[in-house]
């Protein structure tokens, strides 16, 4: 029978589609879509690392698939990585290709001299405008689009999307367009295997964020931390917490702040569940499968890789459970790193279960001691948490706005002339 469990705070979208005609559904979406087009104003935001223009088989895949969709008002790409003007025109005529009659097509060169101006007026009015990331890039572009006045739904995805198709783009952003819903957020998940040599991949949130935020759901029940239990029961729903693909409102968009590391994908989980009910919020199947370039551990290097991902993950966590009134301490990090280590090891066994019952890969030994390194990661941003430390987040655009009115002038003008 087919999948159509749900949690009861948030809804899961299922992928039962894929028991008919791919084909006949992708039809069948795209006109609801094209149909929504007419009353709700879509955009879909890229944030592109220029170097991934060199990856040239996946980015004329997705260039290719976006091309032929006709539901889309305004495409954004947040381009980072293109310290000069040639690398900026080059990526705009790279994507100018996407333009039509009926789309509109603009690039935020994140590192061009006329947005960092708006940077610097930004700074100077004490505000946090974080550092260079995917993070920042998607708030700058978040400001620009909300700037238009001409949108409704933002959706988002990565440009390194291996398994990339229409069906994936539009299944991300019908929940959020949908007049006849109410979704003001809407998260992607899907399966994470390689298709070269059947391993299980998405070690980050396998082996830490799910087994992590399902110890400390159990850990505020103990301690009575009513409101805390129910805020890490929330993470834990989400069946890839991870996932670098969202839709949301406009409304939403202006709202929430937005972490410039890589604590960026559950501080915005964080945020949602702040500026939002969560009747309001769903989470929906992409993919059959989904691949994309993949991440040394980087055990030694707590600044690279998989390792730094987990220590900033792990520090937002930290942050917010201090911010929220749990008095952290060497005793109770302690207690967190042994009931984390203990829950992870249960979570490789059910892992290793499901992968032998699909005929798929995974190295039992390999996965427990990356749980071990994670366990040490915990230790390293308690260490580096500690002290009046601020939470890496850029505020809000509504926040933005209230300090500096005219900055979304500002900000459309620099756009606006860089596309001339």
């Amino acid at each position: 029978m087919a999948d159509f469990h749900q949690e009861g705070t948030i809804t899961t979208l299922h992928d039962i589609y894929r028991v008919f005609d791919p084909n006949e559904y992708l039809k069948s979406l795209e006109e609801k879509l094209e149909d929504y087009a007419r009353q709700v104003r879509i955009c879909l935001l890229l944030p592109c690392l220029y170097s991934e223009l060199e990856n040239t088989e996946v980015m004329e895949r997705i260039v290719g698939e976006i091309k032929k969709v006709r539901y889309l008002r305004n495409v954004v790409i947040a381009l980072g990585g293109a310290p000069d003007e040639e690398k900026f025109r080059e990526a705009k005529k790279y994507f100018g290709r996407l333009r039509t009659t009926k789309r509109d097509v603009k690039i935020v060169w994140v590192e061009g001299p006329r947005i960092q101006e708006v940077f610097q007026r930004i700074r100077e009015r004490e505000i946090q405008t974080g550092i260079q990331g995917k993070g920042q890039s998607v708030w700058i572009a978040l400001g620009y689009i909300l700037s238009r006045g001409n949108v409704d739904v933002i959706a988002l995805h990565d440009c390194d999307i291996v398994t990339y198709d229409r069906i994936f783009l539009g299944r991300l952003i019908e929940p959020a367009a949908n007049p006849n819903n109410e979704y003001e957020f809407c998260k992607g998940y899907y399966a994470r295997v390689s298709l070269t040599d059947r391993s299980i991949k998405g070690r980050v949130t396998r082996l830490f964020v799910v087994p992590f935020v399902d110890s400390m759901m159990r850990i505020m029940n103990t301690h009575g931390h009513k409101e805390l239990e129910r805020f890490f029961g929330y993470h834990r729903i989400f069946k890839y917490p991870l996932a670098g693909e969202f839709s949301l409102s406009a409304r939403l968009a202006r709202g929430i702040n937005i972490a410039y590391d890589w604590g960026l994908e559950v501080a915005t989980l964080s945020e949602v569940y702040h500026n939002t009910m969560n009747r309001k919020i769903a989470q929906v199947d992409l993919s059959k499968n989904y691949e994309h370039k993949h991440q040394d551990l980087s055990a030694d290097d707590s600044s690279k890789g998989l390792h730094r991902m987990a220590v900033d993950i792990a520090t937002f966590f930290l942050h917010y459970m201090r911010s929220h009134g749990v008095p952290l301490d060497d005793a109770f990090v302690d207690m967190m790193l042994h009931t984390y280590y203990d829950n992870a090891l249960k979570f490789i066994k059910y892992y290793s279960d499901d992968a032998e019952m699909n005929n798929l890969i995974l190295n039992r030994h390999e996965e427990e001691l990356a749980v071990r390194h994670f366990r040490g990661v915990l230790w390293t941003a308690w260490e580096q948490s500690r002290g009046p430390r601020e939470a890496t987040l850029i505020p809000s655009w509504n926040r933005v706005t209230y300090s500096l009115p005219d900055i979304y002038t500002n900000l459309y003008e620099a756009v606006e002339k860089d596309n001339e």
